[in-house]
């Protein structure tokens, strides 16, 4: 790919932008020699005003989203892309958030600008485990667990019923759940079937990739290895 093609699609501006940073000599490599729009040179060897380039095309990232963000590219209020460098709303593709957390959602929010790796994560044939911490208004009356295992709650205006979903009671007003599917506003809307209200909901790992201790707010980049964890 020519590097004008290569800037561009990573955000640094319009092809006709991007031909005139080079023009300015403002594209170097890391010895700080001027480059031009055809050369070829590996990717970490490029300098942008003198600073590395970002990351390459085929990145995925996690972040710790926030209450008060939504997962959208654009929107009257605050959005998870605020978060971010301000280059990676402009990539094509465009860096996407694979599924979302609500605006009263925080937690682990993967995002990838792989269009295959999106569609193998959020297909209903990889029955990929998300885990969510709720706080709830009410206590629990003991009998939540074995609703939610049993793959017959039904929520209003579905038609089908849900998947077994494991509970288990962190004490009388909080709960941890794992969820095979990710229907809108899942978590709770099951609460409200068995006569609850979920205050605060966190995801804390999605598949085997945990949050960890990355800050809120916060993003890392996603290496070779954080994939493999992630669909064990």
């Amino acid at each position: 790919m020519k590097l004008v093609k290569l800037l561009a699609n990573l955000g640094y501006g319009s092809r006709k932008q991007v031909t005139f940073m080079f023009r300015e000599g403002r594209i170097t490599d890391d010895q700080g020699a001027v480059l031009y729009a055809d050369d070829q040179i590996e990717h970490a060897r490029i300098r942008v005003d003198q600073q590395p380039l970002d990351p390459p095309l085929g990145l995925t990232i996690m972040l710790h989203k926030p209450i008060g963000y939504t997962c959208s590219t654009s929107d009257h209020g605050q959005i998870i892309y605020d978060l971010l460098p301000p280059r990676f709303r402009l990539r094509s593709p465009i860096l996407a958030s694979v599924g979302r957390l609500d605006k009263d959602t925080s937690g682990l929010l993967l995002m990838t600008d792989d269009g295959k790796l999106l569609q193998r994560i959020v297909h209903p044939k990889s029955h990929l485990s998300k885990m969510y911490e709720a706080t709830l208004a009410r206590d629990l009356v003991g009998n939540e667990a074995d609703i939610f295992a049993s793959g017959t709650l039904m929520l209003e205006s579905e038609r089908t019923p849900l998947a077994p979903a494991r509970m288990e009671a962190i004490n009388s007003r909080s709960a941890k759940l794992m969820l095979t599917e990710g229907r809108y506003h899942q978590v709770r809307r099951m609460f409200a079937a068995v006569s609850n209200h979920v205050e605060t909901l966190h995801r804390s790992r999605v598949g085997g990739l945990a949050l960890g201790d990355l800050p809120i707010g916060e993003w890392r980049a996603l290496e070779e290895q954080d994939l493999k964890i992630l669909f064990e």
